[in-house]
């Protein structure tokens, strides 16, 4: 298990930065424009003269709209004329909505939904809302601060272009279709060697965010250098999205081809930012190639994903995803209640005993003991830390997880569990991707950390997610204090995470303390790996880089209760 840590911005300026960098990228696609920017704005309430509604709408990220203190609000823009709205981008301060929906309409008088009821986090977000309007409403039901009301820095319109969809998303009809997957393709050069094993060319068109294609690194990190794929016959390109590893193209070129051999261009700039970037375009070819120039640091050129859209071509179809549950999800697909007589193990139908050595600097030994992890009777699994000598330590515990037994994708996964208290102790409920155990590298598989406490301060938690751009010290995550700064060893306690396509949403005792936005991820840290099965994983570390030593004063045994372990879709 990786440390957690809290992501290192402050929520305000995280939430700028990912402000500045999707504006960047919508700058860069010149079918799409902001039509809000500086229209009349109006909301049900303001909470101060400071606060109006149109500074939601000023193109200042330094000011800001807020509402009155109480769930039920809205906010609304006039676009003067009706448009054909294509997405939204809110930036929004610490007072979120957990529970809001876009409306649209022609007449200022009659709105109608053009989303489902959708949850917002700190920061940027991009909403897909597509629609003819000329008022644009948010709706907002639900708040993240119970005390305060609801706070927008910037309330985006943007009408002209291509909506945000996922690329395993079928489109609508007569829509855009996704033409490169698994695809062959050629470029000035791959990296397959010890550091990139393999970075080759097709990895750029498997849509798994975890391999990328790279530049060699002994002939590669020269410009130009370029990637293009084979589309298998002429089409029609709409749109392209890049995401980018950190070694990215300051400056490039999106072309197209008939023959690989001339090519004209359909889109170029000189301010690339990295990240993920999503252009419509326009141009017909058979063979499409990002042609870099300038490189954003002494590396050369690499790229997760290289995905292109439109019509024509020869597509292969992806695999399909599953869909997204409706939350709150209420159908229970898998348990344990930890029911079973005292002293009996956790049942080996269900989980898998991990013994062994630890990671991250922890002192502990895993074993696959009775006393290490037992039901006590009372309706609770018992993983206890113990003072006692076993393969050259002195401290044993238990870990165990699902793997081989059951895994899940999307869903609502939540447990019932009260803590220990004590320096150096680390209790955790987690997720690890399952290709982990068929031999794909830790980050690479994805970490979801539903819940970590450390026994040194058990009024706070973590939440946080582990990839190849995010992982370690630098996960992206968020450090959260317990409702009334409650010492959370003083009882159960329920955490959970409701998991989708668009997202990870955390909670403690139903209570929002972080969201994990997908579209916020891959525009300001990196790929979102999230998007296949995870297995689940319970523990109780001692020692170690995160919590920090034991000392005299930690307990032995100390004890981690699992009240019960439910994934519902």
């Amino acid at each position: 298990m990786s440390p957690a840590r809290a992501v290192a911005l402050t929520a305000a300026l995280l939430g700028l930065l990912a402000a500045y960098l999707v504006a960047t990228i919508r700058d860069a696609d010149a079918a799409e424009v902001i039509v809000s920017q500086g229209k009349p704005t109006t909301a049900s309430s303001v909470e101060w003269a400071g606060t109006p509604a149109s500074a939601a709408t000023d193109g200042n990220t330094g000011t800001r709209w807020s509402s009155a203190f109480s769930a039920s609000q809205w906010l609304q823009v006039d676009l003067g004329s009706t448009m054909a709205v294509s997405s939204l981008n809110l930036n929004w301060e610490a007072a979120y909505a957990t529970a809001f929906t876009v409306q649209f309409s022609t007449n200022g008088t009659t709105f109608t939904n053009a989303t489902g009821t959708l949850r917002g986090n700190v920061g940027a977000q991009t909403v897909a809302a597509a629609g003819n309007a000329r008022y644009v409403r948010l709706n907002l039901t639900e708040r993240a601060l119970s005390i305060y009301g609801y706070s927008l820095w910037e309330f985006q319109v943007f009408a002209g272009g291509t909506p945000p969809t996922d690329p395993t998303t079928p489109p609508p009809t007569g829509g855009a279709t996704l033409l490169s997957y698994n695809k062959p393709g050629a470029a000035s050069s791959e990296q397959n060697d010890v550091n990139c094993n393999p970075c080759t060319v097709g990895k750029a068109f498997d849509l798994d965010p975890a391999t990328r294609w790279a530049t060699s690194s002994t002939t590669g990190w020269v410009d130009p250098g370029w990637i293009y794929v084979d589309l298998g016959a002429t089409a029609q390109i709409s749109r392209v999205e890049l995401q980018w590893d950190p070694a990215y193209a300051t400056a490039y070129r999106i072309q197209v081809s008939p023959n690989a051999a001339t090519w004209t261009d359909i889109y170029s700039t000189t301010t690339g930012r990295g990240f993920k970037e999503v252009l419509n375009v326009s141009g017909t070819g058979r063979y499409v190639r990002m042609y870099g120039t300038a490189r954003s640091g002494p590396y050369g050129y690499s790229l997760y994903d290289f995905n292109v859209y439109g019509t024509g071509g020869t597509p292969n179809t992806p695999p399909a995803r599953p869909a997204d549950p409706t939350f709150p999800a209420t159908n229970l697909v898998w348990s344990d209640e930890f029911n079973d007589p005292a002293g009996t193990r956790p049942s080996t139908a269900k989980w898998t005993y991990d013994p062994g050595f630890p990671q991250n600097g922890e002192i502990q030994y895993y074993t696959e003991n009775s006393n290490n992890a037992q039901m006590d009777g009372g309706g609770n699994l018992v993983i206890e830390a113990r003072r006692e000598a076993s393969n050259g330590r002195d401290y044993t515990s238990a870990r165990m997880n699902t793997g081989g037994k059951f895994t899940a994708q999307y869903g609502r996964v939540e447990a019932r569990i009260k803590v220990p208290k004590g320096n150096g102790l680390w209790p955790a409920f987690w997720m690890m991707g399952a290709d982990f155990l068929t031999g794909r590298p830790w980050p690479y598989n994805g970490e979801i950390d539903i819940m970590e406490v450390l026994g040194r301060n058990t009024t706070e938690g973590y939440s946080t997610l582990h990839a190849p751009q995010y992982n370690g010290g630098g996960g992206y995550g968020q450090k959260y204090t317990a409702p009334g700064a409650a010492d959370l060893s003083n009882a159960f306690h329920v955490w959970t995470a409701e998991w989708d396509s668009k997202g990870i949403r955390f909670l403690l005792d139903g209570v929002q303390v972080f969201y994990a936005s997908k579209a916020t991820v891959e525009a300001t840290r990196g790929p979102w790996i999230f998007d296949h099965p995870f297995y689940i994983i319970l523990n109780l570390a001692v020692g170690g880089d995160f919590p920090g030593p034991i000392d005299a004063s930690t307990p032995f045994p100390s004890r981690m209760l699992v009240d019960y372990v439910r994934v519902y879709k």
